[in-house]
């Protein structure tokens, strides 16, 4: 493309040319633009420089178009047309969106959401991909350079480049076996609970996997002058479910999500016992950089989300009075 002419250009030139080569007067092109005869006059004249050419010439009968005036009449309409198109806000149509869109978010988070999003894609936007990803790399680059739209994850400080909405609060929960020694304790004590192998599995990713990193469950008890056993730290879920279900093992998770996954493997789940005084909530945001806030596409995807969400904590609360 050659922007060295276009960088001169004014575009309501081509507007003005448009209306005169309908009119074929200056008078009464004037009076569509709403400016005077003089100042039409000097458009035609900046028209006539801009393409080296007279484009009209007067007569009786008003103005006569050149040869060159002709030609661009044949093209300009459609030129005005892709410019209208290109600046006016369109409506987003999900069915005929094609696109990708990428989610970061750990993996007990994605079991609960994507699914149903994925559902919704498919009868709503059925030429969307999603994506999923449980790490990025960089997520907050990721996130500016487009490499990844979402982010899922527990809140924490953002730049001002970047959109967080929250979506709610998790309720940290001690998990077992049905079979557990521990599974008709109406509650637990730390004393009881530290007499038994644990499964760490990581909620959401925070660097290094290893049994030497520190949960915030980790810090508390070490406050206290306490420590625990870690048989098994792991970022899957499924291998952590089926340890939890196979041994006398207890897994640090939350009180409410991953009901189904809790159901088939026969999961019970216990409050934090009330030595550990902290707060016993987990705030978690749905992020995106801010480059993406305007865009349709991104705005349908994030409503999916929200009301996903909505619907799993509403339903939440219906067990909750229902028990």
């Amino acid at each position: 493309m050659v922007t060295k002419h276009l960088a001169r250009m004014d575009l309501n030139l081509l507007v003005a040319l448009q209306v005169l080569m309908e009119e074929q007067s200056v008078t009464r092109a004037a009076e569509r633009l709403y400016i005077t005869q003089p100042a039409m006059s000097k458009t035609l004249q900046r028209l006539r420089e801009l393409f080296d050419d007279p484009l009209f010439i007067r007569s009786g009968r008003g103005l006569i178009p050149t040869p060159r005036a002709t030609e661009l009449a044949v093209q300009l309409p459609t030129v005005l047309s892709s410019v209208s198109q290109l600046v006016e806000k369109t409506t987003f149509d999900p069915q005929v969106y094609d696109g990708e869109m990428r989610i970061m978010t750990a993996e007990f988070i994605a079991v609960q959401v994507i699914p149903t999003l994925t559902r919704h894609v498919i009868a709503e936007a059925p030429h969307m991909s999603l994506t999923l990803t449980s790490e990025a790399g960089e997520e907050a680059r990721a996130l500016e350079d487009g490499n990844l739209d979402f982010a899922i994850e527990i809140a924490r400080p953002y730049g001002s480049e970047f959109h967080v909405t929250p979506l709610g609060n998790f309720t940290p929960a001690v998990w077992m076996r049905t079979g557990h020694p521990l599974a008709d304790r109406e509650k637990l004590t730390l004393r009881e609970m530290l007499e038994y192998p644990f499964i760490q599995y990581y909620l959401l990713l925070s660097g290094e996997v290893s049994a030497s990193v520190e949960s915030r469950f980790d810090r508390e008890l070490a406050k206290l002058g306490l420590s625990r056993k870690k048989t098994l730290v792991t970022t899957q879920l499924m291998t952590a479910m089926d340890a939890l279900w196979q041994t006398d093992c207890l897994m640090m998770a939350t009180m409410h999500d991953l009901k189904m996954e809790g159901e088939t493997y026969g999961i019970v789940r216990k409050a934090y016992p009330e030595e550990l005084e902290f707060d016993n909530t987990v705030p978690v945001v749905l992020v995106q950089h801010a480059r993406t806030i305007k865009s349709p596409a991104h705005q349908w995807v994030k409503d999916q989300i929200i009301g996903i969400v909505q619907e799993i904590k509403e339903k939440a609360k219906q067990a909750a009075r229902a028990r």
